[in-house]
């Protein structure tokens, strides 16, 4: 009796934690799904609503960099949707994928960085003033993703550690379409609060089930307050002084 009752206790146990982990992987669904939403509203005035009206005119380098990106964001929230079902051996099929498809992105985030204020100066629509004043906005993105997505790929043994590494990583590329809802009427400190909001919200949760918010999260909110210092730093005449020589080279 004493044994099958053990049996029984052991299975109840085994079903909880199961049941842990399901709410778990649901939640990083949600919040992957949250980024998606965050980007395409972030970018339809100046992108995505264009290119639904059959109207958005830009060189063929921004159309390839849009791709890529929501293709990152579509890769992310169908790994969180596997990681969901348990599927692991599909998941660490699409991690490999992934591996690529994170480098790519951050190859060509860094390209454009530079590229798109190149053919804003070229087009005459900005001074090579303004494309110095950009290009630590775009490039700060790429560094704080690449940081993360580095120490994702390093820790993909790990898993505690490397999806909180993914998630932050992605928050970090979140920030182009939380800066671009100035065009929707949000000031700059909101869409920066509304850049925090998926961390917050992980972290609410670490604390809300471990009692502890992960190490991971707190270096991603450390990491991000720092990257903000890229905003006002694009105006110093220190950056100045190298940047505008930069485009003036680049736009000759």
């Amino acid at each position: 009796m004493a044994e099958i009752e053990s049996q029984v206790a052991m299975r109840a146990s085994a079903a909880r934690g199961a049941t842990r982990q399901r709410v778990r992987s649901r939640f990083y669904v949600g919040i992957a799904v949250f980024m998606l939403a965050m980007i395409l509203v972030g970018f339809w005035p100046s992108y995505y609503g264009a290119l639904v009206r059959g109207a958005a005119e830009a060189p063929v380098i921004l159309h390839v960099h849009g791709a890529i990106f929501m293709g990152w964001m579509l890769l992310f929230i169908l790994q969180t949707v596997v990681a969901a079902r348990s599927d692991l051996r599909l998941h660490r099929s699409l991690g490999s994928f992934g591996i690529a498809y994170g480098a790519l992105l951050w190859l060509v985030g860094l390209l454009v960085s530079f590229v798109a204020p190149v053919i804003n100066v070229n087009s005459g629509e900005w001074s090579v003033v303004d494309a110095a004043i950009f290009l630590p906005i775009p490039f700060g993105d790429m560094v704080l993703f690449g940081a993360f997505f580095l120490a994702a790929v390093l820790n993909r043994h790990r898993p505690e550690i490397h999806k909180r590494c993914m998630v932050v990583a992605t928050i970090a590329v979140c920030f182009a379409a939380a800066f671009r809802l100035q065009a929707l009427g949000v000031s700059i400190p909101l869409a920066i609060a509304i850049w925090y909001v998926p961390l917050a919200i992980c972290m609410g949760y670490d604390l809300r089930k471990t009692r502890r918010v992960h190490p991971v999260y707190w270096i991603g909110a450390v990491a991000m307050a720092i990257a903000l210092l890229r905003l006002p730093f694009g105006n110093t005449e220190f950056w100045l002084s190298f940047g505008v020589p930069l485009f003036e080279s680049l736009t000759a």
